[in-house]
């Protein structure tokens, strides 16, 4: 979620934006980076209003396609024109209809994006800007299409590889939701005059089908009313982020999450670098990609850049450095190639994670079915139990 901030650095009073998931961090954030925060109030434009229009912007697609125009000699008003007509999709059309008339009216591209921040997050901008000041603006959308593709190949191998677990336990857990909900309530009526002569957990299972039999609309709206909470619970950005220090302080997950935190955050700072952007700045531009429990330690390292250390002994002393990443910052420093170190830092770091990734994935099917076999093989044995039992006694 994004919070305007209205803060005073150096008793000037300045206008922020900050990705938080709730206005305590994106206070904290602006407080990192040393700005005496006034008010934070989350930011509700037209397009928020209208179902999350930001959210559905294809801005990968949206560049790509203004790469070709550009490239084939239309100017940046002909080529958003043209998208803006061929785009049928209401929300997307009118992001394209707004920037049109603001660069109709003489803005530059930058400052037209800038009027959106909700759709054009601000290291884009920047990157823009930073180029259409050289006129390499070809070369901006290019460097950004490359840096957002990069960006999304690992969260799409991510998606891809949770698919089939996400299905195994779902179909799983509607299996042993209709053996508890359906089918022991039914056996519980056929067994419930043998008494004392089944097995204990057997007659807990029984006696549970049959609560459920005299009760079965209170149970449904129960189970219901469980499963909405939770889903209301998980959209709220406290929760999410409680969830997520949990998960941060995992032995091993924690470590790999962190790895990826700061790869995302070095892919970007890269590309600001190839941009020409200066450090100081493109290190605020791109705060927003770390967790609140890195922040102070990206504000303390801006401090002693701005006093002249080095970028890697600065992101070394602050712990925003792994062994790898510290070594090619170093190479980037000697080389004076700064950007493309940190891109290539980012590009090692994503390919271990994709790798654990895959490990945890073929360890973790194999088990998954193992737990769901046996949860419905107790279940479906408990059920079974009070037959054997009369069998018995009837030999």
């Amino acid at each position: 979620m994004r919070f305007a901030i209205h803060a005073l650095q150096r008793l000037d009073a300045v206008d922020l934006q900050f990705e938080a998931d709730s206005a305590d961090e994106a206070r904290c954030r602006a407080e990192a980076q040393g700005y005496a925060v006034l008010s934070v109030k989350p930011v509700r434009d037209w397009l928020s209003l209208r179902g999350g229009a930001a959210a559905r912007f294809p801005l990968l697609q949206f560049n790509q396609s203004l790469l070709i125009l550009l490239k084939a000699g239309l100017s940046v008003v002909e080529a958003i024109e043209a998208l803006a007509e061929r785009d049928s999709r209401g929300d997307s059309r009118e992001v394209l209809l707004r920037l049109h008339q603001q660069l109709q009216t003489g803005l530059a591209l930058s400052a037209a994006l800038e009027q959106q921040p909700a759709v054009f997050p601000a290291l884009y901008v920047a990157s823009v800007r930073a180029n259409e000041r050289s006129g390499a603006l070809i070369e901006a959308v290019e460097r950004f299409i490359v840096y957002r593709s990069q960006s999304e190949v690992l969260r799409k191998r991510v998606i891809s590889a949770a698919i089939y677990p996400s299905l195994t336990l779902a179909v799983g857990g509607l299996v042993v939701c209709f053996l508890l909900l359906y089918v022991i309530p039914r056996f519980s009526q056929v067994f419930q005059d043998l008494g004392d002569r089944i097995p204990l957990m057997s007659r807990l299972l029984l006696q549970w089908g049959e609560f459920v039999h005299a009760h079965g609309l209170a149970v449904l709206g129960g189970v219901a009313g469980f499963v909405a909470a939770t889903a209301y619970a998980l959209a709220q950005p406290g929760v999410r982020g409680a969830l997520a220090r949990r998960i941060q302080r995992l032995p091993r997950i924690g470590e790999h999450l962190r790895t990826y935190q700061l790869a995302r955050f070095y892919r970007a700072l890269g590309m600001l670098q190839r941009a020409g952007i200066p450090i100081v700045a493109s290190l605020d531009l791109v705060a927003g990609l770390l967790p609140a429990s890195l922040q102070p330690g990206l504000a303390a390292a801006r401090r002693d850049i701005v006093e002249g250390r080095a970028i890697s002994d600065a992101f070394q002393r602050h712990d925003l450095t792994t062994v790898v990443s510290l070594r090619l910052l170093r190479v980037g420093e000697r080389s004076g190639q700064m950007g493309q170190m940190l891109e290539r830092t980012a590009d090692f770091h994503e390919e271990d994670i994709a790798q654990a990734i895959d490990w945890f994935i073929r360890l973790f099917e194999p088990l998954l079915m193992l737990a769901i076999g046996l949860v419905i093989g107790v279940v479906v044995l408990l059920m079974y139990a009070p037959i054997f039992e009369l069998a018995g006694s009837l030999q």
